[in-house]
């Protein structure tokens, strides 16, 4: 039978240590002891515990000092306490310190049952919630954006550099750009990477209730307040908060968001009581906030505070080299989701992806790929199975008649403008003509002159990258 769970039991009690690891076992959970807080220290790492139930009161290294020393090395681990009824005081400030419950000895085995049941509970959400936080840490790493601009590179780079810092951003871009993204490769980049990285979307909320969202509210406050509620600043302290569209907050939350940058400090809506967070402040907008200061929707001096770093995403239309990447990108991803072996996409569908202009920027390339996926009836993606918007009806092959240039002008304008679209990439401007990567890189030595962007090759366009 699969184990309940791994519980270590410090004790400098020979006696005690046995009788909780047979009792424990019974229960069906998998035990190991320690007769003190250092030999303790030493098994944690083979062992792995979920709970630690540990005396307070040991010759050595004591309960509370071993339950600090031992929160670094098992983090995920849970902590409860056992001591002598007359110094329950000391349980209560272990409890203080991060314990999360205690037991008085002699111990009361309904009692034991009860709390370790509910510790353990306590150490899967945890874990749980560790393993979250570190699939979305890997999925959003700098290094797993995809894109193959140079722009973006270098936007990459001062995510890096302002990363660390506790300094506020303000990413600005067009819709569908990926500004949440870049926000959470801030997070990511920052000491606060294992912290709360909370959002919220401040378009998406009336006006009425975005404050008490972002602030809490006490009970009472409104109507429907049935109980107090704590706000996003309060789920996010430690972390960071990222404000989305946050040109659409109204001007009376905007004088309590300034307050709050300027001092770090709020009050619940309806409440008196002034809270003190730790919160980094990343913001987006799409709007050009300079121009609602001026029609008096913003105010000017919360735009400078939030504008202490500024990072401005460009349209996927200025980033045409993207395209391919992000195409193979989301071609992985649908279709695992949709359990078809897809594996590229064909040539002249790239072509028409990749001369498109994307008003819906990555968003839209984004929806375009998944509905290719979902008609897709074949090996590959091909141009029938993209939107009309992207391939208009009745766009076939043509070929532009120019009279008197020669098929040597037309093959010239037709390799230079394909390496232009690629970025430089003789390998995927080949698989979009039909041609070979060697005959390309023949002919550009026949025009003397390097690859239009770039003088590199770097692998095969239509070769779908792995998801991150």
């Amino acid at each position: 039978m699969a184990s309940r769970g791994r519980i270590l039991i410090v004790d400098d009690e020979a006696n005690a240590r046995a009788a909780l690891s047979e009792i424990l076992r019974d229960e069906g959970y998998a035990t190991e002891t320690a007769a003190d807080g250092f030999k303790a220290l030493g098994k944690l790492d083979e062992f792995a515990p979920d709970v630690i139930l540990t005396d307070l009161k040991m010759p050595g290294l004591d309960g509370i000092s071993f339950m600090e020393k031992a929160r670094a090395a098992a983090p995920g681990a849970v902590f409860v306490v056992m001591t002598a009824f007359g110094t329950i005081s000391s349980a209560v400030e272990a409890v203080k310190k991060g314990a999360e419950n205690y037991l008085t000895k002699p111990l009361d085995f309904d009692a034991l049952a009860a709390v370790v049941d509910r510790a353990m509970e306590k150490a899967r959400l945890v874990q749980e919630t560790r393993r979250l936080r570190d699939r979305l840490r890997e999925r959003n790493a700098l290094g797993h954006i995809v894109t193959d601009d140079p722009q973006m590179r270098e936007l990459l780079e001062m995510v890096g550099q302002v990363g660390p810092s506790r300094a506020s951003v303000l990413i600005t871009g067009e819709s569908g750009t990926g500004k949440e993204l870049i926000a959470e490769a801030i997070h990511v980049a920052s000491p606060r990477a294992k912290l709360p990285f909370v959002r919220i979307h401040c378009a998406a909320l009336a006006e009425s209730l975005l404050e008490s969202e972002l602030f809490g509210h006490e009970r009472g406050a409104f109507t429907g307040a049935v109980a107090r509620r704590e706000g996003r600043f309060k789920q996010a302290d430690g972390g960071s908060l990222f404000l989305d569209e946050i040109g659409e907050i109204p001007l009376a939350t905007q004088v309590k968001l300034l307050r709050f940058l300027q001092e770090r400090t709020f009050e619940r809506v309806g409440g008196n009581e002034t809270l003190k967070v730790d919160v980094r402040i990343i913001a987006a907008t799409n709007r050009s906030l300079k121009d609602e200061i001026k029609k008096g929707n913003f105010r000017e001096d919360l735009y400078y505070r939030l504008n202490v770093v500024a990072l401005e995403l460009p349209p996927l239309r200025d980033r045409k080299a993207d395209v391919p990447a992000l195409a193979s990108f989301f071609l992985k991803r649908y279709a695992a989701e949709n359990g078809k072996t897809l594996s590229s996409i064909a040539g002249d569908a790239l072509s028409a992806l990749t001369s498109y202009a994307w008003p819906g920027n990555v968003r839209e390339l984004e929806n375009a790929i998944e509905r290719a996926v979902v008609l897709c009836d074949g090996p590959r993606i091909e141009k029938k199975h993209l939107p009309s918007s992207v391939v208009p009806a009745g766009d076939g092959e043509r070929v532009p008649a120019i009279p008197g240039t020669t098929i040597q002008d037309l093959e010239r304008y037709a390799i230079l403008k394909t390496l232009e679209s690629c970025g430089g990439s003789t390998s995927r401007a080949a698989m979009i003509l039909g041609i070979s990567t060697r005959k390309i890189q023949y002919k550009l030595h026949e025009y003397g002159e390097p690859a239009p962007g770039r003088n590199t090759s770097d692998g095969p366009l239509l070769d779908v990258k792995e998801e991150p």
